[in-house]
């Protein structure tokens, strides 16, 4: 039955009295705007800063202070550990088993590692499936691993465009061009949700036709993670990586996280660069020849632990944790469909939505396209105490994120636009 919405400030205050995650919004530090809280709609470029991440912070240097390099075993979360501190939680959020998860490195530091290990081109399948208009980093990414093998990115990287007069991707041009391309086609590498668009896709099918025409499956999560919920180890997908700077909130630059599935991680044949932090535990201290990888994705670790990067990630997980991943789905289904909702009833500015209707085909964000003066009012955004995403050419990109958005929010957004002139 379709939620029946309404464009008042009373209904949104109303929805906000009954939502049993509003609380959660305390949990966190927002920006200034003439002394109150912004609203603040760009949780998926960077979140916003979790209370309790100083009083861990302080934790961490108070044992550093105390234990000096014994730290690494005395502290009250021993360092050379630390990471095991986030396998359970990052475990249930991107629905995964224990070891096929762990939280290492960046971003594009993993897709590297990952792709050095999956993309095996040979004479005959050699070719990466992507989207195109991928987040640049995937883009560079995916380019400079072809060439390493001598090939050519116009020939060995297919690139799925929207159909014309279109924005998003269509499905079934995925699977068609996976089958199509069948003999050649040695990966599928896909962001899980689009960056501009805020398009989700079907990871399970995607997966499914990727392995039944003899191809990997590998996706970048950096909008997915947080946002929507995943079943990676279920839906057979072979790879994936994050960051966790945007929906969970870990801070700028804070330490990316890598999935393996079992059956690859577990194969100790399984191609993967060497260092230290990855090789067994019980033998890393004897500082001899020959790796040997730790089971499952931690294996693909390289170096220690960043401790105090991973202070801020810690304390966002433990939010996830208590808040639970299904009940910030829910929530964020009817909040981002208020929003929508809301954005409908402007007229008077030249923007679309180009984000799926369908919430199934999408997370929490809105990106809306405007034919012209998308710059001015994002200007006019800033200024009135609106904190959202510019990208070019032409879209501003919100988020209500539903740990800490609310309704109120949405409609102090929804007023000042309507203000506009």
């Amino acid at each position: 039955m379709p939620i029946s919405y309404e464009a008042s400030l009373e209904y949104a205050q109303a929805q906000d009295r009954t939502d049993p995650l509003f609380s959660f919004r305390e949990r966190f530090l927002f920006p200034q705007h003439d002394g109150k809280d912004a609203c603040y709609f760009c949780g998926n470029s960077l979140g916003l800063q979790p209370k309790s991440v100083a009083y861990l912070m302080e934790k961490e240097l108070d044992d550093w202070a105390k234990h000096g390099v014994e730290g690494h075993f005395r502290a009250r979360n021993p360092w050379f550990s630390y990471h095991h501190l986030f396998t359970d939680r990052l475990a249930k959020l991107v629905g995964a088993q224990p070891g096929e998860v762990v939280a290492a490195n960046a971003l594009t530091v993993n897709l590297h590692l990952l792709m050095l290990s999956f993309y095996r081109p040979d004479s005959t399948k050699y070719k990466i499936l992507m989207e195109a208009g991928a987040f640049p980093s995937d883009q560079y990414a995916v380019e400079t691993q072809v060439r390493m093998y001598g090939y050519d990115p116009e020939d060995a990287i297919i690139e799925i465009s929207p159909r014309e007069g279109q924005h998003i991707i269509e499905e079934e041009d995925i699977i068609n061009a996976i089958e199509y391309n069948r003999e050649h086609l040695q990966m599928v590498m896909i962001g899980g949700v689009n960056y501009y668009t805020g398009q989700f896709f079907d990871l399970k099918k995607i997966t499914d036709v990727a392995h039944r025409n003899g191809a990997y499956a590998g996706f970048d999560l950096a909008h997915a993670v947080g946002n929507v919920p995943l079943q990676l180890h279920d839906w057979g997908v072979d790879f994936a990586c994050w960051c966790s700077y945007k929906y969970l909130n870990s801070g700028p630059g804070a330490v990316g996280g890598m999935y393996v599935h079992e059956h690859h991680g577990n194969n100790p044949k399984s191609f993967r660069l060497a260092g230290w932090w990855g090789n067994d535990e019980k033998t890393r201290f004897k500082m001899e020849k020959g790796f040997i990888p730790q089971p499952g994705v931690a294996g693909w670790q390289m170096s220690n632990a960043p401790v105090f990067n991973m202070v801020a990630h810690n304390a966002a997980l433990d939010i996830f944790e208590k808040a639970g991943i299904s009940e910030l789905r829910e929530k964020s289904i009817k909040l981002t469909g208020y929003l929508e909702y809301l954005l409908k009833q402007i007229k008077h500015l030249p923007f679309g939505i180009i984000t799926p209707a369908e919430p199934s085909r999408r997370g929490c964000q809105l990106s809306l396209l405007f034919a012209e003066r998308g710059r001015e009012v994002f200007e006019k955004l800033t200024q009135n105490g609106v904190v959202a995403d510019w990208r070019e050419p032409n879209v501003i990109r919100i988020a209500p994120v539903p740990l800490y958005n609310t309704f109120e929010d949405a409609f102090r957004f929804y007023e000042v636009l309507m203000s506009l002139q």
